[in-house]
């Protein structure tokens, strides 16, 4: 069945079909740059990506393709597929106009650099290789912000590129309503010792070639297409979404502690899973997309945490992991499990824990709206971000690459982005909460490693519809309520206090 009926809108997803080309063309590119591409190779890539954003900016902003959008907009009897449609583009027409094509252009290019630069210095330890990158971007985003505009705060018109409607005094509120009940819930279990602060297991050598097979067979477990999707390495963990039926994922096997490459799989697992259970119907529209990137959080933190850090998952998986993993021989599943969940403060965000991952963000999104009001100068960030660092968690960074150039984002130019981790992991809350009640023998079916009932609840509340909603539209159709940190708290204290 045709779900696009609409002349008007059959006329924009055809034409809209090049732009859309354009973008998987840059997706390529840009997950060829992180896991192939000799390193060289980054001067002309940059230009390339420049050119082929600006090339989509410029075909989007055509005058016939905007007055057919203009007189789509006006039409009443669109169906919500079609409405979906004309709303994401009508914000992508509203953000294309406002952002001058030297600044698209310019950011794209300074950005495939920025990656490249970035790596080199969180190998050599060295901030000043990547400071004029940064300031660079900073000052991009800051113009972003004015071109964009913005009523309350200039940050709004950033973390509204990443989280629609979604603006600085929201994010404001969600901090400082987790915050008390994280810093609780983190004293209790870090002070009583309820959980262990570390586990030997962190310290462990493994073969890469072995964790590999580790990672492809929960894969398969969990029904990952090999006929859609990929398994690859890189720096830092990434999923991109080239169409519905080719979604690449990444990990990375840094030779021990074994949990971080798990876990980094599984994660970007939940990212992939969203976008391979988008309705097939939407493929190569504007509608192919999630509904946003706290929603695409929700669902790689509920893989990730709700499920694959688990007792009953940690116990089903336990025969895998004996056999690639010799070493787990010597341990227990509840062993195991207390390694899955040590509680302690640490330096590297992809690597904490559930208690305390929040505290990053927020030391994050501090850093980030300073940096945009100009209230600090990026030179000053190393040492704001050191001193919040022992403020939020009582320890202090003694390097840049465990510090300030740990995460690849600010050189991918994403300020505003890092909120949508909070989000995600406030969702997945929620989420667990309903599948619950929905799917009584929720539980039962992870001890089995029986996911398709999973997998079908989550397609049938979320995925399914890609980007026909707003992402607190989305939560309040599939789940009758906006977005709440009450259920995160909850799960947090049942699974750490009781």
């Amino acid at each position: 069945m045709d779900i696009f009926e609409n002349p008007r809108i059959k006329e924009i997803l055809d034409k809209y079909r090049v732009i859309w080309a354009l973008h998987h063309a840059q997706g390529l590119l840009s997950w060829d740059t992180e896991t192939n591409m000799p390193i060289k190779g980054v001067e002309e890539r940059s230009i390339a990506i420049a050119e082929l954003a600006g090339l989509a900016r410029r075909l989007l902003l055509k005058e016939d393709f905007l007055k057919l959008l203009d007189e789509a907009s006006q039409t009443e009897d669109l169906n919500i597929y079609e409405r979906g449609v004309v709303r994401v583009l009508n914000r992508a027409v509203r953000i294309y106009r406002a952002l001058p094509e030297w600044l698209v252009m310019e950011m794209a290019k300074i950005t495939e650099e920025a990656k490249v630069v970035w790596r080199k210095a969180k190998e050599k330890d060295d901030f000043n290789m990547f400071k004029p990158y940064l300031e660079k971007i900073v000052d991009l985003n800051r113009k972003a912000a004015d071109y964009l505009g913005y009523e309350e705060h200039p940050y709004d018109a950033l973390l509204d590129l990443y989280e629609e409607g979604f603006k600085t005094r929201d994010a404001d509120k969600m901090f400082d309503t987790l915050e008390p009940g994280l810093k609780k819930i983190f004293d209790k279990v870090y002070g009583e010792k309820l959980y262990p602060s570390e586990h030997e297991l962190e310290k462990v050598k493994y073969d890469p070639e072995d964790m590999k097979k580790v990672n492809l067979e929960i894969l398969n477990i969990f029904g990952y297409p090999k006929d859609k999707a990929r398994l690859d390495i890189s720096a830092h963990p990434f999923t991109i979404e080239l169409g519905i039926n080719d979604v690449r994922i990444t990990t990375r096997y840094e030779g021990f502690d074994f949990k971080r490459s798990l876990f980094s799989t599984i994660h970007e697992f939940g990212h992939a899973l969203y976008a391979l259970q988008v309705d097939e119907r939407f493929k190569a529209t504007p509608l192919a997309g999630g509904a946003s990137l706290g929603i695409h959080e929700s669902q790689s933190r509920f893989w990730e945490n709700i499920i694959g850090r688990s007792r009953e998952f940690t116990a089903a998986v336990y025969p895998i992991l004996k056999k690639y993993l010799p070493f787990i021989e010597k341990y227990t599943s509840e062993d195991l499990y207390y390694y899955f969940n040590t509680v302690k403060p640490s330096f590297i965000r992809t690597e904490a824990d559930e208690v305390t991952y929040n505290f990053h963000i927020l030391l994050r999104y501090r850093l980030e709206k300073m940096m945009i009001e100009r209230s600090i100068n990026v030179s000053d960030v190393p040492e704001y971000w050191n001193n919040m660092m022992e403020d939020l968690l009582g320890i202090r960074p003694k390097k840049y690459s465990e510090g300030v150039l740990q995460d690849i984002h600010w050189s991918m130019g994403n300020i505003g982005y890092f909120p949508t981790y909070t989000i995600g992991n406030i969702i997945s809350g929620q989420i667990k909460y309903h599948i619950e009640r929905e799917i009584p023998d929720f539980r039962d079916k992870i001890s089995k490693l029986e996911f398709t009932d999973i997998k079908e609840y989550l397609r049938e509340k979320i995925h399914r519809w890609g980007s026909v909603y707003k992402p607190q539209d989305l939560l309040q159709e599939s789940f009758k309520e906006g977005m709440d940190t009450r259920y995160f708290i909850r799960y947090l204290e049942e699974k750490y206090l009781s």
